[in-house]
């Protein structure tokens, strides 16, 4: 049976495919909540050389691994991961903001349920209507040309991607974005020719 142990695994050394249980933080009502990233590719065709090639330059970047929260009971979800989560753990802390948190770090982490290890992954699924939060907060939550980047849209709508933790493998949901809009010389309107560089 496959266990998980903590500090097998790192935001900064995340690779696609692999999921890392990062953190649990306290929250209301003496729940926790659990933070999974992952690194997910929306597919081949979101794979091309210069954002390849310039993966260390923020700019290039569309934020890296993606993040899911699951809010538990300590004591159930303590069951199920394998690691004491509740506040008998000597190894709870507060960070920079003020809130208690557990460092964790699992990699590729799994439920135990009824003796079984069940792998924990993220799931993406786009959609044009958004939730009350991201409706209100339109220039952080919708999908862009990587950071601060142009929106993309689906079908002239805003597209906003909403992550959850699931069992076993993802069914993730990407929206085909439309047409860049181009210029009358048919270059993409915001890029530098020099570099390539795609600004808003």
């Amino acid at each position: 049976m496959m266990n998980n142990s903590i500090n097998t695994g790192s935001l900064q050394g995340l690779q696609a495919g692999q999921t890392l249980l990062f953190q649990a933080r306290k929250v209301a009502n003496g729940k926790i909540q659990l933070e999974f990233a992952e690194v997910v590719s929306n597919g081949p065709a979101s794979v091309n050389p210069l954002g390849l090639f310039n993966k260390s330059d923020d700019r290039f970047s569309s934020g890296g691994a993606r993040r899911a929260w699951l809010t538990a009971e300590p004591k159930d979800a303590s069951i199920y991961i394998g690691v004491d989560l509740t506040e008998s753990n000597p190894s709870w802390t507060i960070n920079q903001m003020g809130q208690e948190v557990l460092e964790l770090n699992i990699l590729n982490p799994v439920a135990i349920i009824n003796g079984e290890a069940i792998a924990l992954k993220l799931q993406v699924t786009e959609t044009t209507e958004p939730s009350d939060w991201q409706a209100s907060n339109i220039s952080q939550s919708a999908k862009r040309r990587g950071k601060n980047g142009d929106f993309i849209t689906h079908q002239g709508m805003y597209i906003f991607a909403n992550t959850q933790v699931v069992f076993r493998e993802a069914k993730h949901t990407f929206l085909e974005p439309d047409a860049v809009k181009k210029t009358a010389g048919g270059i993409p309107a915001g890029v530098d020719l020099s570099t390539g560089e795609i600004f808003n």
